[in-house]
């Protein structure tokens, strides 16, 4: 079940354009938020979803950041989704509706090479054939493991994946802050409904060539890029898929940060609060960043790096 839990924000971390303006020019994970009559400040934090327990970091100033604050909010409230009920009510918004399969999307070639590609993975495809081919597209690029085996800092099992989300909330919990979201669960399963079926069909199909053509070391640069805080470099990183889901960036992220920027606005005003949210949402001209500056808002970069070979 955790996989509902990160799986929108995973791929949407992919797909991020760096624009200019009051775009976030710095590289930074964390940020500071002062100005429209705040009397405290709030943070801002970037945050990848899963990562490799040993290149998992929190700086110093991170922590300190996260103690002043009274809140954390995520994209959603990753509390509500420990809720058994919520999940299996999310659980049904992943088949497709009016009995759309699989095979009504691809062709008998493309369908024996999806047919192929799971059952080497041990999933059979006719207990897959309704899931919205999005979905599918996490378990056909490998993530699948990495999401079922998402723990925390303690597990020292080989080769362990963590999550900021749940290093996060297990920090709140610990220090009785409340915990929010931005939107609900309910609106970010919606969004796919607003991409069709054949176009996610066809990105499932780019997951499965990228898997065949040993291309898992994209995840290893992200990881790297993130570990550096090179904002831009992630915004670049896919930011040219125009033919996949690239092109649906206006529903997947655009729309969604100006969404959010009146709810961290109010959520504000009432106390000092710590944003974790994924670091694809940060930079750009329509990034969170820009769009609080936009909106008046003093928005610091706390220690940025300096990238190598760029200004």
């Amino acid at each position: 079940m955790r996989f509902l839990i990160l799986f929108i924000s995973i791929f949407i971390f992919q797909n991020n354009i760096i624009a200019q303006n009051t775009a976030a020019k710095e590289n930074a994970l964390l940020w500071k938020i002062e100005g429209n009559d705040l009397e405290v400040p709030s943070y801002l934090y970037g945050t990848i979803h899963m990562i490799p327990a040993k290149d998992y970091f929190l700086t110093d100033a991170a922590k300190e950041s996260f103690e002043e604050c009274k809140q954390v909010t995520f994209e959603i409230n990753m509390e509500d989704m420990m809720n058994i009920g919520a999940q299996m009510s999310l659980m049904m918004g992943a088949f497709m509706n009016n009995g759309t399969t699989l095979k009504d999307l691809l062709s008998e070639e493309d369908y024996k090479t999806v047919d192929a590609h799971f059952s080497e993975m041990g999933l059979p495809l006719f207990m897959l054939e309704r899931i919205k081919p999005m979905f599918l597209s996490v378990f056909a690029s490998g993530d699948m493991d990495m999401l079922g085996g998402i723990g925390n800092m303690s597990d020292t099992t080989e080769n362990a994946i963590v999550s900021y989300e749940m290093e996060f909330m297990e920090m709140a919990k610990a220090t009785n802050k409340s915990i929010n979201g931005l939107e609900t669960a309910e609106y970010q399963m919606s969004m796919f409904d607003s991409i069709p079926y054949k176009a996610q069909a066809d990105m499932l199909m780019s997951a499965i060539k990228a898997e065949k053509s040993d291309d898992d070391g994209q995840l290893d640069q992200m990881v790297e890029m993130y570990k550096n805080q090179d904002l831009q470099a992630m915004g670049e990183m896919l930011s040219s898929d125009e033919e996949g889901i690239g092109q649906y960036e206006d529903i997947l992220l655009e729309g969604r940060n100006r969404n959010w920027i009146p709810v961290m606005s109010e959520q504000m005003k009432i106390q000092p609060t710590f944003f974790a949210v994924g670091a694809g949402h940060l930079g750009g001209e329509v990034g969170v960043v820009s769009l609080l500056r936009q909106a008046g808002y003093k928005v610091t970069a706390i220690n940025p790096v300096k990238q190598k070979n760029r200004p």
